[in-house]
């Protein structure tokens, strides 16, 4: 593939570089956002080599590559024509869309970098399971106690998994302070002050409700000492006061001063703001949140999770599919009081289904480019990667995306019959078992049989029955 025709061909369907403003990406997409809505041709986009789709969405133009040939792309146009605009800048917060919109890409840019770091420690976390859990290759045994000698192996796979989590404050901070227009380092700063070990962990305090909880006393006020391991919405909110108090300072202080002071009083205000007002605040409504999804979902039990499971794959169309990570971040660090999240599983039912629809189009298609984009994206989407067999496949044609929604409705609403619930983030699909509690593997595994299978004999019967390929 000759990547410099590939963007060069993008750039000037997209209405030309002077009608691109920034150019950015996630593990499938390139997303493009412009001036004029109304310059891109779309037809011509998805003719571009190494295109799976193209759609438009949240105030951007996105265009489905697939993981790794996304980066690929991503390089090959910085090479040519350069990127320099700022995420966070006074142009890229320009964002078109509504308020809801605006918001979902909001978090999209702050969640979606740190994606890769959070999948990692949770896959890690999964092989932790498989070697300390008892009963899955010997019976009461584990696989460190049958062979001590990997003991220290799993001791430094378990710290190796638990590190993205114990300092996901870091992580977020540090991406949504930059997302917001301030100086992420700054952002780093202040996720490791909510997190320094001489603060009380707040893990600590979930698991044992009669703790004694220190506090510094600062003329007469009790500021309690508690840290902000495992939280997001009091990191994201206090990076936007930590981003917008540096803005305000750098254009009122003095230029001599500037690069001493403004750091300084940013930090101290935004840090004595998150330990002495809104942090406590914030973090009540953060549980709260996370209590009242689970409260929902054990409510509804597995009619919700047949509709969630039903409703997933066009939430991913609309993006806001983004959003979930915070919410299961949130579900997965107060595992004592939530048990795990019920977002991971459901998600891994959608993209087996999305991926057993594409297999079948791979079955019955007499269609040779069809059978190349379906034999690839298939595979991909029941590895977690659907982007490619949803978008090039499956919606191009309506009715695998029908069949899709079927298998991925009934597979959810198995596993929220069975009180399935991931204790881990990863690779949604069949890698999934990994973050699976062993003991419902036998039930998840189920779950994505009947996800496969009921979608592609859907699949199957609307090909009967319809024509899928011509039928618009």
């Amino acid at each position: 593939m000759d990547l410099k025709k590939v963007v060069q061909e993008i750039a000037k369907n997209s209405g030309g570089l002077e009608n691109i403003q920034t150019v950015n990406h996630c593990a499938t997409r390139l997303r493009i956002e412009l001036n004029d809505e109304s310059k891109y041709d779309r037809e011509r986009l998805e003719e571009i080599e190494g295109v799976k789709g193209v759609f438009f969405t949240n105030g951007q133009l996105q265009l489905i590559f697939g993981s790794g040939l996304v980066q690929q792309v991503y390089n090959a146009y910085n090479a040519e024509f350069g990127n320099e605009t700022v995420q966070g800048s006074e142009e890229v917060k320009k964002t078109k869309g509504n308020a809801a919109q605006r918001f979902v890409k909001m978090l999209s840019d702050i969640f979606v970098p740190i994606i890769p770091a959070i999948v990692a420690g949770g896959l890690l976390m999964g092989i932790n399971n498989i070697l300390t859990a008892k009963d899955i290759f010997f019976a009461g045994q584990s696989l460190i106690e049958a062979f001590p000698a990997i003991d220290g192996l799993a001791n430094m796979v378990n710290i190796f998994a638990n590190a993205p989590f114990v300092f996901l404050p870091v992580l977020i901070a540090f991406s949504a302070t930059k997302r917001f227009g301030g100086n992420p380092y700054l952002g780093a700063a202040l996720g490791m002050i909510m997190v320094h070990p001489d603060i009380l962990n707040a893990y600590a305090v979930s698991n044992n409700p009669g703790i004694e909880i220190p506090v510094w006393n600062i003329f007469g006020l009790s500021i309690s000492k508690i840290g902000y391991q495992g939280t997001v919405l009091p990191i994201v909110v206090m990076s936007f006061v930590l981003a917008t108090i540096e803005k305000k300072l750098r254009k009122i202080t003095p230029i001599y001063l500037d690069n001493l002071t403004t750091p300084l009083l940013s930090i101290f205000i935004t840090a004595f703001l998150t330990f002495a007002v809104t942090g406590p605040i914030l973090r009540e409504a953060g549980n709260y949140l996370t209590l009242g999804l689970s409260w929902l979902y054990n409510s509804l039990g597995f009619i919700g999770a047949g509709i969630f499971g039903g409703v997933y794959a066009p939430i991913v169309i609309t993006g806001m599919h983004h959003s979930f990570i915070a919410v299961e971040t949130s579900l997965l660090a107060d595992m004592t009081n939530t048990g795990g999240s019920f977002i991971f599983p459901i998600a891994s039912m959608s993209n087996a289904a999305q991926g057993g629809a594409v297999l079948a189009v791979l079955f019955f298609t007499k269609n040779p480019k069809l059978k190349s984009l379906a034999s690839a994206s298939g595979i991909s989407a029941l590895l977690g990667i659907t982007e490619p067999a949803m978008f090039g496949v499956n919606l191009r044609l309506k009715y695998p995306f029908y069949a899709a929604l079927i298998g991925s409705a009934v597979s959810s609403a198995w596993l929220g019959f069975n009180h399935v619930l991931a204790i881990a983030l990863g690779a949604a699909g069949l890698p999934g078992f990994l973050s699976i509690p062993y003991q419902k593997w036998f039930v998840f595994g189920i779950g994505l049989v009947l996800s496969i299978v009921i979608s592609f004999v859907m699949t199957g019967y609307f090909y009967k029955t319809k024509d899928v390929e011509n039928e618009k």
